[in-house]
């Protein structure tokens, strides 16, 4: 296994990125003094790396992790009260909305590697991303109602991944929930001590990183899709989905592995 990128607390540019084994890159916040915030430059370098990730077949799983002592304490406050107006603005949550999307949109399942404080935006970041994994340490928040501006941009990634109920409690309350409370209601997927989450974090990569990278883009891209679409509506497209799945090359291999007893060949066709 290899470790964690060692980080200078200074250092640049605001995203870091290794290939920890095989098949598997590792982006690391590296904003360690500003709790990892969501900067308009730390959410242009990591576009850039999502979008080159996108078009990179090499690559089969995605962790995002951070420097310093927390996950992503949300958007940069000081920036945005240095740069006040509604042009800002709408550029800034446009900005922050299409990087969360990118996510999603990503071939590649991605995965968040949380520890201390994951608040606001970076609450967001942790729902947008396909699973995550926690320190028992972490805490996770939507507080943006107690300072005046209710978190309405990382409601949309909260309200997809927890009950309505749940969603609105943090929103409403503001207030920091452990990790196991994170984990009980979906935010999350698994909780484990802190020296063990880089391990936990590889797991899932490892894992996936093992499927059929066909297989894996198109179940990820048919997941996000039927879940806005009603019932008999989601069955007819998983169906054609499931119909141009088995006429890949990958799902005849698989088949003929399983049927053979041995290990399939992806050829990520």
């Amino acid at each position: 296994m290899s470790a964690a990128p060692e980080l200078h607390p200074d250092a640049t540019p605001p995203v870091l990125r290794d290939r920890p084994e095989p098949g598997i890159v590792r982006l690391t916040l590296n904003r360690p003094k500003a709790y990892n915030s969501l900067s308009t430059g730390l959410m242009a370098a990591l576009q850039a790396e999502l979008d080159a990730i996108h078009a990179d077949r090499s690559i089969k799983a995605v962790i995002i992790g951070a420097a310093g002592p927390g996950f992503c304490a949300g958007h940069d406050l000081k920036e945005i009260r240095a740069n006040p107006g509604r042009q800002h603005y709408e550029a800034l949550f446009r900005q922050c909305s299409l990087l969360m999307q990118s996510i999603v949109a990503l071939p590649q399942p991605v995965i968040a590697r949380v520890h201390g404080v994951a608040s606001a935006a970076g609450c967001q970041l942790v729902a947008s991303c396909d699973l995550a994994v926690a320190a028992e340490t972490a805490r996770f928040a939507t507080p943006g109602v107690n300072i005046g501006l209710f978190c309405s941009t990382p409601m949309v990634a909260l309200s997809r991944n927890v009950s309505r109920k749940h969603a609105m409690e943090m929103l409403l309350t503001g207030e920091l929930l452990e990790a196991r409370r994170a984990e009980s209601i979906g935010l999350i997927n698994r909780v484990v001590p802190e020296a063990a989450l880089d391990e936990a974090a590889l797991g899932f990569a490892r894992t996936i990183a093992a499927k059929s990278p066909l297989t894996v883009k198109t179940g990820k891209e048919a997941f996000y899709r039927q879940l806005e679409m009603p019932l008999a509506q989601a069955y007819d497209y998983a169906s054609r989905v499931m119909t141009e799945n088995m006429l890949a090359r990958d799902a005849e291999e698989g088949i003929d592995a399983f049927i053979g007893k041995r290990e399939p060949h992806w050829e990520g066709r």
